[in-house]
Parts: structure tokens; C-alpha cells; sequence
């Protein structure tokens, strides 16, 4: 069995309405929320031993403040391909993490997440912006993972509850 931790990217900023979508940064409520989320991670004895993130600013500014928060010690993985990703593109990369990775950190964006949580999970599930889904996966080894693995969502952690 795997942990997989889903965050969807903490709540970013409009103001610079010129900016490119993926240019865009992190609100100060945003990085707040992180703080919040890593705080609850540590807790919970949840520190991942392999961040993916999309490479837009804002999840990858999410990834790497909580990599920070959680003092966690390897690379933050910049994935281009995340970017706005499908489902079937985030398990794609997930079967690639090596296997000795028992607890997995994926950030990215919507609606591709809350469709991985679907499709991984078997229930709707509401991702709100800084949220984290943790699922724990019935499968020995990522590269095993495909659209019809089972799994089962154990926790869905909102910023807003903990505000």
C-alpha cells in the first residue's frame, strides 16, 4: 500500500491581470494556508519523501513553502506536464516515482486533481485552493498504478477549517 497526498496549489493572486496563467504568484492568504497545511501534515507524522509539482509559479511555490514547513530534505520534481494536467497524465507520472517512496506529495491544479481523487479515490471530492486529499492506494509498487487501481480517500484537509 502507498500514501498519495494531493494538494491543490495554494490561492494565488489576480493582480497582475497581464501576467501569463502560469506566471501566476501566491496570495499572502495563500502562503498562510500553507503554513496551516504543513502544520497538520507534521502532525499527522505525513512528511513525503517525494514532492511532484506542477511548474506554474503558483504550485510550484506552493511545493517548495511546504517542502520549508515540513523540513523535508529532497528536490522539489518540476513537472512541465502538470501543468493544468488530466487524470490518466498525473498517474502517468506517479508510476514513475521510484518504489522505495512509500508517501507521495503531488501538487497541481484543477479540475485534473479533483478528477485523480475521483478516479483514484471512487468519490466526488471537492479541492478547494491549498487543499490536501491523502489516499492510500492498494498497490505495492507506483509503476503498478492505473486509472482502475483501487484506492480509498482517507482525509481531506481544507485551509479554511483551520484558519
Amino acid at each position: 500500500m502507498k500514501t498519495l497526498l494531493i494538494m491543490r496549489h495554494a490561492k494565488s493572486s489576480w493582480k497582475e491581470q497581464e501576467l501569463p496563467d502560469h506566471d501566476r504568484p501566491l496570495k499572502k492568504r495563500g502562503r498562510k494556508d500553507i503554513t496551516n497545511m504543513a502544520k497538520i501534515l507534521k502532525k499527522k507524522a505525513l512528511i513525503p519523501e517525494l514532492i511532484l509539482s506542477s511548474s506554474a509559479v503558483r504550485a510550484k511555490d506552493t511545493a517548495s513553502l511546504m517542502a520549508e514547513k515540513l523540513n523535508y530534505k529532497g528536490e522539489v520534481e518540476l513537472v512541465d506536464d502538470l501543468y493544468m494536467a488530466e487524470p490518466e497524465t498525473y498517474i502517468q507520472k506517479i508510476a514513475t516515482v521510484p518504489d522505495k517512496v512509500e508517501k507521495l506529495l503531488v501538487v497541481g491544479h484543477n479540475p485534473g486533481l479533483e478528477g485523480l481523487v475521483m478516479t483514484l479515490g471512487d468519490k466526488i471530492t471537492s479541492l478547494p485552493t491549498g487543499s490536501i486529499a491523502k489516499l492510500y492506494l492498494f498497490v505495492d509498487k507506483w509503476s503498478d498504478l492505473t486509472p482502475e487501481s483501487d484506492g480509498e480517500i482517507n482525509h481531506v484537509w481544507v485551509p479554511e477549517d483551520y484558519r
